[in-house]
């Protein structure tokens, strides 16, 4: 098991966890692209029976309205009501983050504004292997209903019987889906951006997935958005002795290293005791994991307990590493909030868990990972959007501003661009 590392934050050796240009990975998900744009359904389905061991008819990729009610049926009252709790938070959170329409006018009469308005179509991406993802529904589905999206899909792979996992089917009858295929991998993402017979095109994917998914995702972008190109999960805790105990930080840095063997677990503080007893926590708890393999794995590869000299030194390596999500569990965490510049999401303070922020709180758990938080943001209401600029000038404010804009189109030599604007004025002289 991992053992403390006194360090500086000029010295956090920061490594990336996938290499999106893996050259095998790349071709390999060319290929089941430029399959599915070619035979559609055809492909869809043989790929279905490869990857997935389940042979399905045209008339079934769509999981029937009877497939849901049944799915919805077998799930346990109390997680339904569960599920019911964590959608109505989300969706109270997205709704104080609805952008708004807005137009100002100026001295000279010119009306400038921005215009809202929803995407018309969103397909989600929803993992069924051995961590069926239903929260992630929950977590993409209500942002894309709050912003108004006309048509919000779900894709997720079926089981060896054809059927799709109850949990998720549940999650998006709870979220308000409108249509669930039973298609999984990267040729799941290649039907949602080209379409096939029976499954129409989405102008925009979002969603978590394997590295093939994830390289989908980012080889079909620009004929179709994304929300953004995600790798493995992964957590930073920033922690004091006098705050938190032990056994808590090594919960929530297991918490994180049980997802896959990829994902990151790190410790930051400045007390290598503190730090010590954390590593013997790990070790007592990692046992009596059901994926004490996947845990182990990957704090083995990609774990660590840094002991750094000062808080301040603390803030820099957060600020280095660009974490997916930070905890702060320090004496005064928001004196150190204002110096974050770099994470996704920030879970303040003792009894602010991780898995609140998975599963219940209300902010998306889409977060940007591999320190992507440097120029990214969690999945909002705003990703499911379009601005739109609109400019209304007066006569009077074109003859104020006439002769600047035709000064600045014949300086890139743009000479029809200066007669456009030259042409009105000489129309009213």
């Amino acid at each position: 098991m991992i053992q403390p590392i006194r360090t500086s934050a000029s010295q956090m050796p920061i490594e990336r966890r996938v290499d999106p240009s893996d050259g095998s990975v790349a071709e390999t998900v060319a290929n089941i692209v430029r399959d599915i744009r070619e035979r559609g359904d055809e492909a869809l389905l043989s790929y279905t029976k490869t990857f997935d061991g389940v042979e399905l008819e045209k008339a079934n990729l769509q999981c029937s309205l009877a497939e849901q009610k049944k799915a919805a049926q077998n799930v346990d009252t109390q997680m339904k009501k569960v599920m019911e709790e964590a959608a109505a938070n989300i969706r109270a959170y997205h709704e104080r983050a609805l952008p708004k329409n807005w137009f100002m006018t100026t001295d000279q009469g010119a009306v400038l504004g921005q215009k809202q308005t929803p995407i018309d179509s969103v397909g989600i991406y929803i993992p069924a292997g051995s961590a069926p993802l239903a929260s992630s529904v929950l977590m993409t589905a209500i942002p894309a209903k709050v912003a108004g999206v006309q048509r919000i899909v779900v894709a997720s792979p079926p089981d060896t019987e054809g059927q799709m996992n109850e949990g998720i089917l549940a999650a998006c009858a709870v979220a308000g889906v409108d249509e669930v295929y039973k298609m999984g991998g990267a040729q799941a993402i290649a039907a949602f951006a080209y379409g096939t017979e029976s499954v129409p095109k989405v102008d925009k994917i979002v969603g978590p997935g394997n590295i093939y998914v994830a390289t989908a995702k980012k080889q079909v972008y620009g004929d179709v958005d994304i929300d953004m190109f995600a790798g493995p999960s992964e957590i930073v805790i920033a922690a004091d002795e006098q705050v938190v105990s032990p056994r808590v930080v090594a919960a929530d840095l297991l918490s994180q290293a049980e997802h896959d063997p990829l994902a990151s677990a790190i410790l930051l503080t400045t007390s290598e005791p503190f730090a010590t007893q954390v590593a013997e926590e790990l070790e007592s708890q990692v046992s009596r994991l059901p994926r004490e393999s996947v845990a182990r794995a990957s704090l083995e590869s990609y774990g660590g307990l840094y002991v750094l000299e000062s808080l301040d030194e603390v803030v820099q390596a957060i600020n280095k590493i660009a974490p997916e999500h930070l905890e702060l569990m320090v004496k005064d965490p928001y004196a150190c909030l204002d110096r974050i510049r770099h994470a996704g999401a920030i879970f303040i303070g003792p009894y602010s868990a991780e898995s609140v922020g998975d599963y219940f709180a209300g902010p998306s758990h889409v977060l940007p990972t591999n320190g992507t938080a440097r120029f990214s943001s969690p999945l909002s209401v705003e990703d499911f959007m379009k601005r739109t600029s609109i400019i209304h000038y007066s006569e009077e404010a074109l003859q104020a501003n006439a002769s600047s804009i035709a000064e600045f189109a014949r300086l890139e030599e743009l000479e029809a661009h200066a007669r456009a604007v030259e042409v009105r004025m000489e129309e009213k002289s």
